[in-house]
This record gives structure tokens, sequence and C-alpha cells, in this order.
């Protein structure tokens, strides 16, 4: 034991020495923003190097565990003081100095988050699924989950800077992997040649696992490839998918195509239509080759019968997933559907928690469940997600479209959960994407392979975001926040938020005063 102490004691020292040049020679750089150097002043830079958890005896890994926990933060003193938020970011304060980043998911309200800081106000952010159990009840499936997970990411960057260890090491799974396969996005497209270029620039970009969209829109102006489009064509909205995505704003947009349920629009392919579609996946096919994994998404609204009839045209295509052909909630649906074909079937990224995965997972109606964590419930309930799915013989892939702050918290999750298998980035083309953040530990974010790396020396989500970037590129879409501007007016809680009821008076100026 001792002979492993002092080797590990060693080790450390000499990468404390390393840790505290690169510390003093970024804060001595001019271009060092003030947030960044608060973090090199206040927060963990360390976390526990993987040879302290190899073969070691219990009493050397206790040891291991505990030499790097950050001594600028007693953990068991720390308090939540204050969240605010710059776009869609989240970030929370403690009395301590140190603060956790999460993120709403895409397409949700900030305020979906600022409504969660009277309830948490107070709390020991390392107390995480306590409170997790005070916010969860102001969840939902979709975007209603945005401030809930966004929380719950903040949480674990919080309790991991706290104790000086990555997020992946607190969520009981330990280490599956040290790097984590993205699978990337390609952009609907109905340009062959612009198509060809997306594909073979993603090939040379090093990605293994590739997602195209082959969906309804792109057909809707053929002649004779859709039956029933004319009546959808002249609503509000017309054929298009994502008509208003803001919300309906008048009776008439609520009931267009784009807001219909699956069988609901008795749209149907014609042989022709099938035919348009099928030639799409065979170009990329031809393009991409056989070892690269391809998955299809945004298929339309059209009901089970037809999507068997898509499916069925590409088994020759060998698929790597058809993904969301039908709304997650249709479970007997989506048994019929996986039943029918032999190419693998996938849904979830709208699901909230565990409870909204089981019936799908328990009658096995699909092969891969898709959670994304900005819906899911964040870190733990995803991987809880994953290792239920796991039980049943069900692998876990994660969808992803928004900032490296959300990109970093399911890398964390997928490093600790056995049976996945790719996660999804979305913003592969956007030159500033990456740069909205820093690296705090030794490796880059993603490598030209395809892979994202899971941080294994550096505390909590193992980011700090670049001011300059955030005020530039994220600030404007919700400008009354700006930069992470106080918040005084979420301060007050306004209501009795128990869900169950009972026995005596109540008091019902709980929140008033």
């Amino acid at each position: 034991m001792k002979n492993s102490l002092n080797k590990i004691i060693q080790k450390n020292q000499a990468n404390d020495k390393a840790q505290k040049d690169a510390i003093h020679a970024e804060l001595a750089h001019p271009a060092t923003s003030s947030d960044r150097r608060s973090f090199l002043k206040k927060a963990a830079l360390g976390g526990i190097s993987l040879a302290g958890f190899s073969g070691l005896p219990i009493e050397d890994t206790i040891a291991q565990s505990t030499s790097r926990v950050n001594r600028n933060s007693g953990p068991s003193e720390l308090r939540i003081t204050d969240l605010r938020v710059a776009g869609r970011m989240i970030r929370v304060d403690t009395n301590q100095g140190i603060y956790g980043y999460g993120e709403v998911r895409d397409g949700a309200d900030p305020r979906y988050a600022l409504m969660l800081k009277s309830r948490i106000v107070g709390f020991n952010p390392c107390s995480v699924e306590m409170i997790w159990k005070i916010i969860k009840q102001f969840g939902g499936h979709g975007r209603l989950a945005g401030g809930v997970c966004g929380v719950e990411m903040a949480m674990w960057d919080l309790c991991g800077k706290a104790w000086g260890v990555p997020a992946w090491q607190l969520l009981g799974g330990g280490l599956y992997r040290t790097k984590v396969r993205l699978y990337a996005d390609t952009p609907s497209i109905t340009n062959p040649e612009r198509f060809a270029e997306v594909l073979n620039r993603r090939k040379q970009q090093g990605f293994t696992w590739l997602k195209m969209d082959l969906m309804l829109d792109m057909i809707r102006d053929e002649p004779g490839a859709i039956v029933n489009g004319d009546f959808w064509r002249n609503q509000p909205g017309g054929l298009g998918q994502y008509a208003h995505a803001g919300g309906p704003r008048s009776p008439e947009e609520y009931m267009n195509y784009g807001n219909a349920l699956h069988p609901f629009t008795q749209v149907q392919l014609t042989s022709h239509g099938l035919d348009l579609l099928e030639n799409y996946v065979k170009v990329a096919r031809d393009i991409v080759g056989p070892d690269i994994a391809l998955g299809a998404d945004h298929f339309g609204h059209f009901d089970y019968n037809n999507m068997i009839r898509l499916a069925q045209r590409l088994e020759k295509y060998n698929m790597a997933y058809l993904e969301d052909m039908v709304a997650w909630m249709y479970t007997d649906q989506w048994k019929k559907i996986s039943d029918a074909i032999v190419t693998p079937t996938m849904t979830g990224e709208d699901i909230f928690g565990l409870d909204g995965f089981k019936d799908l997972i328990d009658q096995r109606a699909v092969d891969i469940v898709h959670p994304d964590i900005g819906s899911s419930g964040g870190l733990l309930e995803t991987k809880r997600i994953g290792d239920y799915a796991e039980k049943a013989g069900i692998a876990m892939a994660m969808h992803q479209a928004h900032s490296p702050i959300t990109l970093m918290a399911s890398v964390h999750c997928a490093a600790a959960t056995q049976n996945f298998l790719c996660l999804e980035h979305h913003d592969v083309d956007t030159p500033w994407w990456e740069s909205q953040v820093t690296m705090t530990g030794s490796q880059p974010m993603i490598t030209g392979d395809g892979f994202a790396n899971v941080p294994l020396d550096a505390p909590g989500l193992g980011i700090e975001l670049n001011e300059d970037v955030i005020r530039e590129r994220v600030v404007s879409r919700f400008p009354q926040y700006g930069y992470f501007n106080p918040t005084p007016e979420w301060d007050n809680r306004q209501s009795h938020d128990r869900i169950w009821s009972f026995s005596g008076k109540a008091n019902h100026d709980v929140g008033q005063t």
C-alpha cells in the first residue's frame, strides 16, 4: 500500500506542478477573459487519474479519490446563491465562488430554468438527486423539461468542481470508455451535387457514423409522389414539417400538417414517392460506402403503414436505424413497425424521465432508445434510462443539438453507461460552435476521428465559457437577460409546490412573504 501511495503522491506532485505552471501562464496572458481568470483562481483543475483505479486496494483507491478534492471548497458547506442565464445557458452560483454550467434545450425558453431559481437557492448543489426530486414536477416531455435538465447539468458541474473530480466519476457507473463516438447530422439537401459534397466532407472530417434527413418535405412538390397532399398544401404552413416552431397562432395553424400527429393526416406515399426517397438513400450509401454507419430521420407525418412500406424499401441499404418514424408515445405502433422490418428502430429525444421510456423498453417496441439529455432528465436520469434499456437488451444512442455545454454533459453520461452507441453532433459546420468553451483539462473536445474525448483530468463537465464568443453569438437570442445578468425578479417562490395532499390546515400564504 505504501509503495502504491508513494507512486500516487509522486504522480500527483508532478501533475500539480504542471497544472500550476499552466495556470500561471494563462493568468498572465492578456487574452484571458475575466470569467476564465475567475475560474482558474476558484475552481479545481485536477481530477482523479485513471491510474488511481487500476487494481489498487480499497485503501489506495480512497486515498487517491480524496487526494484531489478542491481545497477552495468545503463541499458540505456549499450552498446555491443564484441562478442566471445567458441565452439558453445557465450558471448556478454558490457561496464559495464556484459555479456550474447547464443549458436549456434547443428551442426552449430560458424562463423554464429561471422559474426554478427560488426552488433551489439555499440547497447544497452536491445533493443532486434531492434537488432533482424537488424540481422534477416542473419538467415534461419535449422542451418542457429544458429548465429541469439544465439545472441538473449545472449541479453535476458544481459537484464535480467541489470534489475535484469529473462528472462521470460521480454517476456511479465508472468509466466504460475514454472516447465517445459521435454521429454527424447532415442537413436536408435535395440537390444531388450538394448532398454528395456534404457527405464527402463528413467522411473527410473523420466521422464513422452519419445521419441523413429523409423526409416528405424533400418530395412534396414532385408530381405523383404523395396522395392527399393538396389538402394540407393549402393549409396555413403548408406541408412544412416545422411550420411555426414557436407555436401555433390560431386554431388553423394548430391543425396544420406540421402540428398534426402521424395517424391524423392520411398522407400516403405512392410507389413513385417511395422510389424518390429510396434513391436518396442509395446515393448516400454509394458515397459513404459500407463501413460508415448511416441512420435516417425526419420522415414526415404519415402513418405507420406507410412507414413500414418505406422501411422495407430501404432494407437493402443496411441502415443503422430509422429514427422517430411515428410519435414516441405510440408504443403499439412502434411495436408493429419494429416487428415488421429488419432495420433497427429508434426514438426518444422528446421523452422525459425513465417512466416515459418504460413502455417502449418493456414491450421491446424499439431497438434503440434515443434520449436527449436536455429533455430526458439530465445526466443521472439518462444513465438510469440506459441501464434499464440494457437489461432488456436494448442499446442507447443520444440526441444532442445544443451548445458544447450539453455535448460535454452528454459525453460524461455516455462514458458511464455501458450500452451507449453514439452521440449526435449537430453543428459540425458551424465554425464558431466549439469556440464557445475552453476545455479545462489536457485534451481537446473533439478529435479528427469522429470522437469526443472524455475529460479525465478536469472537474465537473470540464469546460469554461469563452465570454467574448458567448456575448457575440449567444446573448443576442435573449438580449433581455444579457451575459448572466442578475435575476432578482425570480428570487421569491409564489406557490405551494407539493403535489400530494396532507391533513391539517393548509397555509395558503406560502411563498407570499
